[in-house]
């Protein structure tokens, strides 16, 4: 028996479907005093997997739900009030976007080149530190993240993975965070075991001077939390020095802080005699600093205020690159941190001036998530992002990307 074709769809079947929807449609709220959108409503299903997660901030409420609320509050805490840890984003809806219609977009080309390392994209994977509170494969599953999106991972400090497993993971080159401690023959081996598992850069982070931090958030999720931490933490004790593989083997008896009490100038130049690659200086925030740093041997600085975690200024980190920047005045490049949540973020960092930008806590919510498969992709939504912004504004290359693609919103 020959199977009879299917017939093709013409303007008039398709009139003729539609002119039978009113019947239909009183047939099913016969009855039925609900309006259309409760009739018809239905809460929609939680992603199964990281590629149903339409944005970024999505996965944020996904973290909260796999996380206990201890290791949550870690990760969202900011200081006091959390008002710097929300002005950091909030702050891009200060700059708009200025679109040019007439460009060449026949190739759009997303790549940048940072240290002489051609980089697919300006954007790159920010220290986050003890990240097996937030999935068991840790910082292992993000540096096999970075791999498969060939992304720049810069290494915490605190990392709960140790250096080489991390470094043997990403398959390239890290970057390592440095929390120099105040004992600086602490220093020198950590610097020294951080070169020694491949690392070319050494970023210093220079916030956080006041201590103890008051994270109340933090403190909070830790009241409401029914474990005891003391299963987790030995003695009940958090300081970094006594957990991270990275000082494991090292004497560490003399160390009271993650940091000296005064950084000076003079303490740039000692740590700038003691890296052999590059030296990046993380959470500078004004312009006479980024002078400073750079007549002190920096690299690279990252406008950074740690996520909002070390101090509640309130200036966002995006308020605060334009004076770096023009500080700078193009000698060494300028990374950004903190908020970036769209690619169109990323866009506006760019256009201020920034040569690339890392992402912190997104990363976590998306390992919190799906392991390595959310990290991945936080990184391709905001890449993908990128793409269509640059699409809509005229720009096909980074280097289009210019002060004159943005304005500061009226008001």
């Amino acid at each position: 028996m020959r199977r009879k074709l299917p017939q093709p769809i013409s303007r008039r079947s398709v009139v003729g479907a539609l002119a039978t929807l009113p019947a239909l449609w009183a047939e099913a709220r016969a009855g039925d005093a609900r309006l259309p959108a409760q009739l018809f409503h239905r809460d929609p299903p939680p992603p199964a997997s990281a590629a149903e997660v339409l944005d970024v901030m999505s996965f944020e409420p996904l973290a909260r739900a796999a996380l206990p609320p201890a290791h949550f509050g870690y990760l969202a805490t900011g200081v006091d009030d959390d008002r710097t840890v929300a002005r950091n984003h909030d702050a891009f809806a200060h700059y708009e976007i200025r679109s040019r219609r007439f460009a060449d977009l026949d190739r759009l080309d997303t790549s940048c080149t940072v240290f002489g390392v051609r980089w697919p994209s300006p954007l790159y994977l920010s220290a986050v530190s003890g990240m097996r509170a937030f999935h068991p494969e840790g910082e292992a599953a993000v540096a096999r993240a970075a791999r498969t999106r060939a992304t720049q991972l810069m290494l915490s400090t605190g990392s709960s993975v140790a250096p080489e497993e991390v470094a043997g993971a990403r398959a390239a080159p890290l970057w390592q965070q440095l929390y120099p401690t105040d004992d600086w023959r602490v220093t020198e081996a950590v610097v020294r075991r951080a070169e020694g598992a491949g690392s070319t850069a050494i970023a210093l982070t220079v916030d956080g001077a006041a201590e103890p931090r008051v994270n109340e958030t933090l403190k909070r999720a830790m009241l409401s939390d029914n474990r005891q931490c003391g299963a987790c933490h030995m003695n009940n004790q958090h300081d970094m020095w006594r957990k991270a593989p990275m000082f494991a083997g090292l004497d560490v008896s003399g160390v009271t802080r993650l940091r000296p009490a005064s950084l000076t100038p003079e303490y740039l130049d000692r740590l700038r005699r003691l890296v052999r690659g590059r030296l990046v200086i993380k959470g500078v925030v004004t312009g006479e600093d980024a002078t400073l740093a750079l007549e002190h041997g920096a690299d690279a600085l990252v406008v950074s205020n740690h996520g909002g975690r070390n101090e509640e200024t309130l200036r966002a980190t995006i308020d605060c690159l334009p004076e770096v920047v023009a500080a700078v005045r193009g000698r060494i490049p300028v990374l950004i941190d903190g908020g970036f949540r769209r690619g169109t973020d990323v866009f506006k960092a760019l256009a201020l001036g920034a040569t690339a930008a890392g992402i912190g806590r997104p990363q976590a919510w998306g390992l919190a998530a799906f392991g390595q498969a959310g990290v991945e992709a936080v990184v391709d939504i905001l890449n993908r992002e990128l793409g269509v912004i640059m699409r809509q504004a005229g720009t096909a290359t980074i280097a289009d990307i210019t002060a004159a693609r943005v304005m500061r919103a009226a008001g």
